[in-house]
């Protein structure tokens, strides 16, 4: 054997060192499995990994969903970048006990393609499983992309003993098959079968409260009957999801008293409970109609509180978690045209609860309030994330209600 032939077989052995090390710090692994695209998977799993971390575990959030990475998008993390320490890729903190990190978070843009094959995949999952920093988790929730293919097989493989599989599938055929393919996937691989979720199961119409199949209903739950295998739930079409998919508010965290939020945590009970032999300690259960969740609005500039108020670059959006006095995440967006009338709408649309501000007239202090968003005026300029935790703490001096334009 050459000398370069030892040299990659003695990289080969530590990089098994240090996966398996990382491995062992790691107490549950649930890969999230669909036979085919567009059922929901991305939207259980990130669901499912917060309402385990809202009950109190310590969990990981892996996306290696190389060729449409979803996770950035339905968490509000786009265009935020991980840090790296001692050679490790520190994963981006949610909700104080969720750790989450994807592919998608290290691409420079979010329209760049991942053109790869099979053994570059391989190499990329093992990296993002033993050069995150994930230390103990009691659960690592993986992401994978719809099919059998190389991503799944993969990050079977190199997990080892993974606790079991999560398979989502709408209720239609179609669906219904390729779902029975993940599972006879699943059985081929020794990964047990955690239970199914059947997706898009029906829609309670808003206006008449009838419900309406669009995709059928039951097909999903007629599988696990007919597969002996657990059925975890039905969850609807419920536009309060795609809405706060799209707006990176997953209802596990900000809509938890919607049916589909109850859903989420029944869900994640059920899997507790199969493998730990019991239901999880309710710790926190935050919901923006109980005021645990609040989300601030500071007007920026250059990164800092802007006191032209109405003229400025972007704002920041700011979601904090004031029982535990903690920002979970920054936004910044940027504000339609200035014209009367149209901030306070645009910021009620974005959930916002409170603006902390410079000053403000007496008319747009008056159109913020009939939107429902409490107004603060009077602050210093600062790093808007300062100005928020002087204002949850008690401690933000505020002055005279002034404009600098």
């Amino acid at each position: 054997m050459s000398q370069q032939q030892q040299d990659r077989t003695l990289d080969q052995e530590l990089e098994q060192i240090e996966l398996e090390r990382t491995l062992a710090d790691i107490k549950y692994k649930i890969i999230v499995l669909s036979g085919k695209g567009g059922v929901g998977k991305s939207t259980t799993a990130a669901n499912l990994a917060l309402a385990l971390a809202l009950n109190g575990k310590t969990v990981g959030l892996l996306d290696i969903d190389f060729h449409g990475p979803s996770i950035p998008k339905l968490l509000g993390l786009e265009g935020q970048k991980p840090a790296q320490a001692n050679g490790k890729i520190i994963p981006l903190e949610y909700t104080g006990n969720l750790k989450v990190m994807s592919l998608g978070l290290l691409l420079d843009g979010g329209d760049d393609a991942v053109i790869w094959r099979g053994p570059m995949k391989m190499g990329a999952i093992k990296q993002l499983l033993k050069d995150v920093s994930w230390g103990k988790l009691d659960y690592l929730i993986v992401d994978s992309p719809p099919g059998t293919g190389d991503e799944p097989l993969s990050v079977v493989q190199l997990l080892k003993n993974p606790t079991g599989a999560v398979v989502v599938t709408q209720p239609q055929d179609l669906s219904v098959a390729d779902v029975r393919r993940s599972v006879r996937f699943c059985e081929k691989l020794n990964l047990p079968v955690l239970g199914i979720v059947e997706n898009m199961s029906g829609f309670i119409c808003p206006h008449c409260n009838k419900r309406i199949d669009i995709f059928k209903s039951g097909g999903g739950e007629q599988l696990a009957k007919d597969m002996k295998l657990p059925f975890l739930g039905k969850i609807p079409l419920d536009p309060e999801m795609v809405k706060a998919g799209d707006s990176g508010e997953p209802v596990a965290y900000f809509h938890s008293k919607t049916e589909s939020g109850k859903i989420f945590n029944e869900i994640m009970e059920q899997i507790v409970e199969r493998i730990e032999g019991g239901t999880p300690e309710k710790v926190i259960k935050p919901d923006l109609e109980t005021k645990t969740m609040k989300r601030y609005a500071i007007p920026t500039a250059n990164g800092e509180l802007c006191l032209h108020f109405g003229h400025c670059d972007q704002f920041a959006i700011i979601d904090v978690d004031v029982d535990n006095k903690k920002i979970i995440r920054t936004q910044l967006m940027t504000p339609p045209p200035h014209e009367p009338g149209v901030l306070p709408k645009w910021l009620a649309d974005n959930n916002v609860n409170i603006i902390l501000a410079g000053g403000m007239g007496s008319r747009a202090l008056n159109l913020f309030l009939q939107n429902g968003i409490q107004v603060v005026s009077g602050a210093s300029v600062g790093k808007p994330e300062n100005v928020v935790l002087a204002h949850i703490n008690g401690e933000l001096e505020t002055g005279e209600n002034v404009c600098d334009h």
